[in-house]
């Protein structure tokens, strides 16, 4: 009857592993199932990708620079019409 006792142990050690391994594998699938319902929430929040954003701002810099330039040689050139417009 000494096998009594540590069979029960052993038997209860089993159990309590193969229930911890059955709760990481319940975490592991709510992790997943998670981020996928994450994923397609977001995608179809229609979200623009960091990089994608990154690239707009820096072609919107440009663009807004490049403008301030071409609004200075439009009053230069005004500027000079009038001028020779004031010696006629």
């Amino acid at each position: 009857m000494s096998d009594g006792p540590n069979k029960i142990f052993d038997d209860f050690a089993k159990l309590m592993t193969d229930a911890a391994g059955a709760a990481q594998g319940i975490k592991k699938e709510a992790e997943t199932a998670f981020q996928a319902q994450t994923e397609k929430f977001l995608s179809s929040m229609d979200l623009v990708q960091r990089e994608e954003f990154d690239a707009i701002k820096e072609m919107a810099a440009k663009a807004r620079d490049e403008n301030e330039a071409l609004e200075a040689k439009i009053a230069d050139l005004e500027a000079r019409i009038k001028k020779l417009e004031s010696k006629k």
